[in-house]
C-alpha cells in the first residue's frame, strides 16, 4: 500500500499518487482511493455522483464487499474508489476497518491522501508513506514539522530551486525515491484528462522503480 501526500497545497500529489496507480497497474491489479476528490478529474473520468470511501468510513457496518462494490473501472487492471460525499470525520475504529477491507480487495492500494499528515491508522500496516514535495523550502519546513517520517519521497523539481535531493533527504531522514522533472506536458496531460490514456513519459519513468 501507498500513502502518498504532502505537507503543502500544491504540491502534486494527486498527479503523483494517480501516475504511480497507473504504473503499476500495467503488471498487477491496482486500486487508487481518492480521500481528496481530484482523482475523476485528472483521470478524465465523469464527476462520481454515488457514494464512495467517505459514505463507507461512515458507516459502521459496512463491509469490504460493499467497499468494492464503490470502485469505478478506470482499465482493466486500475480501479478507482472515489471520495463520495459524506463530510462526518471517521473514527480510528472505521479507518482500521478500512485497512482490513482495502486489504480484501486483492489489489495494490495507492492512496491520494492529499495534504496534511494522513490518519495514523494508514501508516500503520506497514506500507509506503510517500511524502510529495517540490524542492521548495516552505513546504519541507512543513514536512519537517510533521509528526511523521515518511519512509519516501517523491520530489516534483522545478527550475531555479536552491534546494537538492540531497538537502531533502537530510532534512528529512528519508530517501528520495523519485525526482519529478517540471514538464509542460504533463499539466497539459491533466487539463485534458488525458493522464489515464496518455501518461506522460516523464512520469511513468520516473515513478516505475517506486516500489
Amino acid at each position: 500500500m501507498f500513502v502518498c501526500w504532502s505537507s503543502k497545497g500544491g504540491s502534486g500529489t494527486t498527479v503523483v499518487s494517480a501516475a504511480l496507480a497507473l504504473t503499476h497497474s500495467h503488471h498487477r491489479s491496482v486500486v487508487l482511493v481518492d480521500l481528496v476528490g481530484d482523482q475523476p478529474a485528472a483521470l478524465g473520468l465523469p464527476e462520481p455522483s454515488g457514494p464512495g470511501v467517505s459514505d463507507w468510513l461512515a458507516s459502521p457496518t459496512a463491509t469490504s464487499d460493499a467497499l468494492g462494490r464503490l470502485t469505478i473501472t478506470v482499465t482493466d487492471s486500475l480501479s478507482l474508489l472515489p471520495l463520495g460525499t459524506c463530510t462526518t470525520q471517521a473514527s480510528s475504529e472505521r479507518w482500521l476497518a478500512f485497512v482490513t477491507a482495502l486489504a480484501e480487495l486483492d489489489a495494490h492500494a495507492v492512496i491520494d491522501a492529499g495534504t496534511g499528515v494522513p490518519p495514523a491508522e494508514l501508516l500503520s500496516v506497514g506500507g509506503h508513506s510517500l511524502l510529495v514535495t517540490r524542492s521548495c523550502y516552505l513546504g519541507l519546513r512543513r514536512a519537517v514539522n510533521a509528526s511523521v517520517t515518511p519512509t519516501g519521497v517523491v520530489v516534483v523539481l522545478e527550475p531555479g530551486r536552491a534546494l537538492t535531493a540531497t538537502d531533502i533527504e537530510r532534512a528529512l531522514g528519508a530517501p528520495v525515491l523519485a525526482e519529478i522533472p517540471f514538464d509542460p506536458a504533463i499539466a497539459r496531460a491533466v487539463d485534458a484528462g488525458l493522464l489515464a490514456s496518455r501518461l506522460p513519459r516523464a512520469l511513468s519513468l520516473r515513478l516505475k522503480d517506486v516500489a
